[in-house]
């Protein structure tokens, strides 16, 4: 069954219809986009849009500013033994939102926290001073316990664990080059490294000790996703491949999922396993049906560099950032049902 008959792209001239392709302008000034998107629900979008992040509700089909980060930046967390610093004009280069917490990273290695529904900014700081240090992923999650954490990787080598109510460094991993993009599994027990090497690591979550060595593609990785199960992850690199690997046999990958043109920049499941997108650094986005064995899936062609891309929780929707001059949109895309006929039958 293919995937196109489950999305479908509604474009501007169809703007009568129920559906729209907003005209939203993302704009972003280098090649390096990164994760510049997330939706919360299928009503509620955060986006970067120049040096702001924007909620767009797709009920009011109007978007309100939650962050300006070309003023300086000064947190309202203050408690003794706190590292948040003031922060000025601060370039985004990665966002996450989850739980009611945003958090983003910068080019310059900041770190901005934010309770979405409280005034000003939690936390903020840079957590390196190395002149290469990029905040190239952000990722919120829970541990074992239970407990809320914010995870940074940056182009200093490092990965970097805080709590995420204090906000206090409870740990830092190095590696042996720059990380671009780290990954938790759902249980909070694994983390997948990928970086400037062809390998992709395997670690302990809690102590950062690698545990297994992914080995196949060629080139650097950028992304990465794990299946809701745990038991899949999914890795995109610049080799213009996706390969998904099962954990427990992480010998070779299980499959290699191809892309159009360029590398593969970010990798998502829907909530329920059933779908997986990854999207190229511009045109092309890629769906499959994992219950296909992946081997069903529709091309989503598009035009300009995109900015990000999310499923909303209850996978009713999928959301694509375009960051372009001309045409930088934010296009929502629908999950098509086969039985809607039925309700025009009496």
């Amino acid at each position: 069954m293919a995937w196109d008959c489950y999305f479908i792209f509604i474009s501007a001239l169809e703007a009568g219809l129920q559906f729209y392709l907003s005209s939203w302008r993302i704009r972003d000034h280098f090649h390096m986009l990164r994760n510049l998107l997330w939706a919360t629900s299928k009503h509620d979008v955060y986006l970067m849009q120049n040096y702001s992040v924007m909620h767009w509700s797709s009920l009011l089909r109007r978007g309100k500013e939650v962050l300006n980060v070309a003023k300086p930046i000064t947190p309202t967390l203050k408690y003794p033994g706190c590292s948040a610093q003031p922060l000025s004009r601060v370039q985004i280069s990665t966002m996450t939102v989850k739980d009611n917490l945003m958090v983003a990273g910068g080019f310059q290695g900041e770190l901005i926290c934010k309770y979405i529904d409280q005034p000003g900014v939690a936390f903020c700081t840079k957590i390196s001073t190395d002149e290469n240090a990029i905040t190239n992923a952000v990722d919120i999650y829970r541990n074992p316990s239970g407990a809320m954490r914010v995870m940074t990787a940056n182009n200093d080598a490092q990965v970097r664990v805080m709590d995420a109510v204090n906000f206090t460094c409870l740990n830092h991993f190095t590696f042996p080059w720059s990380v671009n993009n780290t990954s938790v599994s759902p249980d909070g027990k694994l983390l997948a490294i990928l970086g400037d090497s062809p390998e992709c690591l395997i670690a302990d979550a809690q102590s950062g000790k690698v545990i297994g060595n992914l080995k196949g593609h060629l080139d650097y990785s950028f992304a990465s996703a794990w299946h809701p199960d745990g038991q899949i992850l999914a890795t995109g690199n610049q080799d213009t491949t996706c390969r998904l690997w099962d954990v427990r046999n992480l010998s070779e990958s299980i499959a290699v999922l191809k892309g159009r043109m360029g590398a593969i920049r970010a990798v998502k499941f829907t909530s329920d396993g059933r779908y997986m997108a990854m999207a190229e650094p511009a045109d092309f986005v890629h769906i499959f049906d994992t219950k296909s064995d992946y081997s069903k899936g529709q091309e989503i062609d598009l035009f300009g560099e995109i900015a990000g891309i999310s499923f909303s929780p209850d996978t009713e929707a999928l959301f694509v950032g375009v960051a372009d001059r001309t045409y930088g949109s934010l296009l929502e895309f629908n999950r098509r049902r086969y039985d809607h006929y039925l309700e025009c039958i009496v």
